[in-house]
């Protein structure tokens, strides 16, 4: 009976660490990455996620598991939201607005932080700022309040009374209140500043190149309106604006990075390690109606000295002055 009971007890002491260790795996968290697109700047995005997440002592791919599904194009975003859904993560980022709605038709209970939403309450995804109120929060990007400003230093800039508003997509203004606003916004200053704005609607990027083409420095300039094909295709569009010799600015600094004169937005990669911060309280027993939407807390002007001299530009020490980032 001794002998026995020792043996029994030393197989107990092996099988309850062995047990502990299972369990321990098994919680692993894992949590679904679903970008807009499937560009260098959007691969960008889960980069900035996994650096938020190592800063709150998660591993990737060790001590949190992630799954990122890529659309290629905007039509493949409710396929690649079904496809991630089936998965059932724990939680979902989704950093643009698309990636939100595609979600949003086919989940109404796994947590979604988004990052980087124009206006969630008017897209819907939120009851209000302070309370979400279901299983959707996360971080805004007022590119409402943004657009306007975007006006103003494009003329501060180029000292041009005119300019064109790029839109770049299949979002129609009649129809989407976001893009209507944001519209709305980008107009309502251009008139303040006296400002002849004239608007150029680019469905498809096939057409991107023929329309920028037909464009002429007498046009001023060209001010591009934050949509999901704007942010994937910021290097042709730079490339597409310099060759035309037109002052530019967008939203997101690869633009101004890449060629175009100025770009002026909230910091991307800022908002997704954020992001981090809200998929870590979720895990841990949070519930996204409770957690409110956060506003931006880094805003960067960029602009591109090496393009403002190629279109002999002289940008306004007190302009230069302003700018988080000067690239020679």
């Amino acid at each position: 009976m001794r002998r026995r009971y020792i043996v029994g007890g030393l197989l107990l002491s092996l099988a309850v660490p062995l047990a502990a260790e299972a369990q321990q795996a098994a919680k692993v968290p894992h949590i679904g990455f679903l970008p807009a697109g499937a560009s260098d700047a959007h691969r960008r995005q889960l980069e900035a996620l996994r650096e938020g997440l190592r800063g709150l002592g998660y591993i990737p791919d060790k001590t949190i598991l992630i799954t990122a599904v890529w659309p290629e194009t905007p039509s493949e975003l409710s396929a690649s939201a079904a496809s991630l859904v089936s998965r059932y993560p724990e939680v979902i980022v989704a950093p643009a607005s698309p990636a939100v709605s595609a979600l949003q038709r086919v989940t109404r209970t796994i947590p979604i932080v988004f990052a980087t939403a124009a206006d969630p309450v008017l897209s819907g995804f939120v009851a209000t700022l302070a309370r979400p109120g279901g299983n959707i929060t996360g971080l805004s990007q007022l590119n409402i309040e943004l657009s306007g400003k975007r006006v103003e230093l494009l003329h501060e800039a180029s000292a041009s009374r005119r300019a064109v508003v790029l839109s770049f997509g299949d979002l129609d203004p009649a129809a989407d209140p976001l893009t209507a606003a944001i519209l709305s916004e980008t107009e309502r200053r251009g008139r303040a500043l006296g400002i002849e704005l004239r608007l150029l609607k680019v469905q498809r990027v096939e057409d991107l190149a023929a329309a920028i083409g037909s464009l002429a420095r007498k046009d001023g300039g060209l001010i591009i309106l934050p949509t999901p094909l704007a942010f994937a295709h910021a290097g042709t569009l730079a490339d597409l604006a310099l060759k035309r010799r037109l002052p530019a600015v967008s939203y997101n600094r690869e633009f101004a990075a890449r060629g175009g004169l100025m770009a002026y937005g909230v910091d991307f990669d800022d908002q997704l390690r954020r992001a981090a911060g809200y998929v870590d309280r979720i895990l841990k027993g949070a519930r996204p109606s409770d957690l409110p939407v956060q506003q931006p807390s880094k805003f960067a002007l960029v602009i591109n000295l090496k393009t403002a001299r190629a279109l002999g530009l002289t940008i306004p020490p007190s302009l230069l002055g302003r700018a988080d980032e000067v690239i020679q």
